[in-house]
């Protein structure tokens, strides 16, 4: 018996974002089917502690998440991913901070992948956190992107991942901003990553023709859409267990009776049956789910374990 131990670089090192983008799809599709066993997250202290648990039938292999989050430390995310199988007595843990952004950008890279305009190249990136680059790195694998607008806060903050991104980017225009209004104003794509409360944007801020992503809120009290946006476009969420239960723009928007459950489609769904989207607004809310994990985490284990 042997236990392989990852850290965040190996995650890296390993996973590309197009491989990671390929088996979160995967997933999705599995999920759909009903391949998996996935509870829903345990959360304590308010979501500043998750653990995490998927177990995939067909191959009879399990992985289990615990982590931290603190967005007043770097990095925000710590914690473990642990593989395992009835099949074998080897294990693998990973390193969960580079796990979780690699396959949340995946789950992006999937849904802006069936749901943004064939020729949407230009992303406005809201959030210069610890999920902002893997968020552009899985749009720009799907949609290689021309231009590209970082939104922070800080002005410091987004030129510092302005420049880690521009050595990635070749060929795309970067440009700086922070007011999230103005830049989503001739957006295709929008991706948001941010811990905050209320709507980052007013919905007439957008152009009629939009894919949004929304990665950010992952707790009730979390929202970062306006009512406005999902009533008018077609919302696909991760799954939908944990939305309602975790997800504050959705639970929000169906209180105020802005959206219906019925409006709702989840992402696995949406690519066996393949809903049309272009043309008007689409949206993507995920709250993350440990499936996303899982996909990851077998990948790993191919690799590692053999």
């Amino acid at each position: 018996m042997q236990t392989i131990s990852l850290s965040g670089r190996e995650v890296r090192d390993a996973v590309s974002m197009r491989e990671a983008i390929d088996a979160v799809r995967r997933g999705f599709v599995g999920l759909a089917g009903g391949e998996f066993e996935m509870p829903t997250r345990t959360a304590l202290r308010d979501g500043r502690f998750l653990v995490m648990s998927a177990h995939h039938r067909p191959t009879r292999s399990a992985m289990v998440k615990t982590l931290s989050v603190n967005f007043d430390r770097a990095p925000a995310i710590t914690g473990t991913v642990v593989w395992s199988t009835l099949d074998r007595l080897d294990h693998l843990v990973a390193d969960a901070g580079a796990v979780t952004t690699l396959r949340t950008g995946a789950a992006v890279g999937v849904a802006t992948d069936l749901l943004a305009a064939p020729d949407a190249d230009r992303l406005t990136l809201i959030g210069t956190g610890g999920q902002a680059r893997d968020q552009v790195r899985a749009v720009h694998t799907v949609r290689p992107l021309r231009r590209l607008t970082v939104v922070g806060t800080s002005d410091a903050r987004a030129r510092s991942l302005a420049d880690t991104l521009r050595a990635e980017l070749d060929g795309t225009e970067i440009r700086i901003a922070t007011d999230p209004a103005a830049a989503v104003g001739d957006a295709h794509i929008v991706c948001c990553a941010t811990p905050v409360t209320s709507p980052l944007f007013p919905a007439s801020a957008l152009p009629a023709q939009v894919h949004v992503n929304a990665i950010g809120a992952f707790r009730p009290a979390m929202r970062e859409l306006p009512d406005e946006l999902l009533a008018d476009g077609t919302v696909v969420v991760d799954e939908l267990g944990a939305i309602l239960e975790e997800s504050g723009e959705i639970i929000h928007a169906l209180r105020a009776g802005a959206l219906a459950r019925d409006d709702l489609t989840e992402l696995g769904t949406a690519l066996t049956s393949a809903p049309g989207g272009h043309g008007r607004r689409t949206v993507f809310k995920s709250v993350g789910v440990a499936m996303q994990d899982w996909a990851v985490a077998r990948l790993l284990a191919d690799k590692f374990l053999g």
